[in-house]
Formats: C-alpha cells, structure tokens, sequence
C-alpha cells in the first residue's frame, strides 16, 4: 500500500504516477471552480498551461460551444470571457460548453497528472463525493497519489491542510500504519492534527486566501470553504475534466 502527498507539481515525474490514482486540489481556486461549473452544467473542462494554449486551442473548436475562462495575478485573463471564480459558474453561463481553462497554478498541475489514471478534482466543496470515491479506488488499486496545485510552484497551506484531510478520510489509520507514507503525506496529516476539523481557519491562515482578501475575491474565498456544495466527481482523462457518469 502506498499513500503520497506532492506539494507542488515540481517533484511529480510521469512515470512516478503512471496508470495509478491521482487526486489534484488546487482550494484556492482551479479545482473550487471546475466543480462548480461541472456540477452547474458544463459539458467539459479543458485545462491548459497557459493562456497562449487556451487561445490557440479554442481557434480549433466550435466557437459557439466554448468559453475561455482563467486568471493571471488572479484576474481574468483580458479577453477571455470568465475568469477562475467558482461564482461565475452559473448555470445560465456555463450549461452545455466546453471550458478552456488556464490559470497559474492549478490547470499546470492537473496536466502534470495526465499519466495517473484515473485522475480525480477534489475541492472542499466536492469532500465527501471524492473521499467515498477515493476510499473505492483505494481500496482496488492499494494506491492513491495527491498533487496539490501550490502556490507559484511553492507550498499552499490550504491545499496541504485539504491534502491531508483527503488522506485522513480516505486511508483510515490502521491502513496508514502498514502503509508506504511519503514525508509529504505525514507532513499534511500533521497539519490535520494542528488545525483539526476547522476548515476556514486553516484556509484562512493561508497566503493564498490574504492574496484573494486583497484582490477583492473575498466571497470566492467564502465559497471556496463551503464543504459539500456539491457531491460530483470529476475525473481528467483524454485532456477533458468530465463527470464520467452523466448522462
């Protein structure tokens, strides 16, 4: 059994979580935002590195069915049509499109998990859906890998703190005794220990939520810490976020 937390995308190689199971997050805002446009009614998410791929890929698809959304400096990306707030994932917006996507730090790392298979998006507003989920593929695959998105390729308190959640929940304790824990993992768990069940303060704690105070997304923030909003689990293959499930 193995259970492995990534920090950031850095220190993953291709090979490291070939055909075995992922879980992304990136809280603050990419993985938050997927969910909720997913769950509002979009037909996909495309998540690019960049905003020159999210451009040149929407050049080859059917105008009409697409919208460009992503941020940098956590504003909308001039000329895209949304931005990377889970709060303009209104149905009446995004129902039926494909979404280009391209943010800073989370749709970098959710292509640095292409390899893994399958490749789940879990947010705090998803938790239960992926833990029941990740308990199923845990179980089967005696696995499961968790790549945080960070922060400017550097450690996110709130996307390590969730990384640890989702690995409290998923492999209970008498599994994780036996288990081969990377130190990122123990690290996570422990800042479980330290912040316990209180999400906001965790989240709240964090560089990444002051930065998001301060650029005015102040109720991306709040929702972003809502748990359970939703009960979809999206899944990454093929280079499309869908819900495997529907329909």
């Amino acid at each position: 059994m193995k259970l492995s937390v990534y920090f950031t995308p850095l220190g993953v190689k291709p090979h490291d979580i070939q055909d075995r199971p992922v879980l992304v997050v990136d809280v603050l805002r990419t993985t938050t935002t997927i969910v909720a446009a997913l769950s509002n009614g979009a037909k996909a998410v495309v998540p690019v590195v960049d905003h020159e791929d999210a451009l040149r890929l929407a050049q080859n698809l059917e105008r009409d069915a697409v919208l460009l959304c992503g941020e940098r400096n956590m504003q909308k990306i001039p000329g895209f049509e949304l931005g990377n707030s889970p709060l303009e994932m209104k149905p009446s917006v995004v129902k039926g499109k494909t979404l280009v996507m391209a943010t800073t730090n989370g749709t970098p790392a959710i292509v640095a998990a292409e390899s893994g298979k399958p490749v789940l998006i879990g947010a705090v507003t998803n938790f239960s859906a992926i833990v029941e989920e990740g308990r199923r593929i845990f179980e089967e695959a005696q696995e499961l890998h968790i790549l945080c998105s960070g922060r400017e390729r550097m450690f996110a308190l709130e996307d390590a703190y969730t990384a640890g959640r989702f690995a409290q929940a998923i492999v209970p304790p008498r599994l994780r005794r036996s288990a081969d824990v990377n130190d990122a993992a123990i690290a996570a768990l422990e800042l479980v220990r330290r912040y316990g069940d209180q999400w906001k303060q965790a989240i709240t704690s964090s560089a990444g939520a002051r930065g998001l105070k301060q650029a005015k997304f102040r109720n991306d923030l709040v929702a972003a810490m809502e748990l359970d909003t939703y009960s979809v689990v999206p899944q990454y293959a093929d280079r499309l976020v869908t819900i495997p499930n529907r329909g």
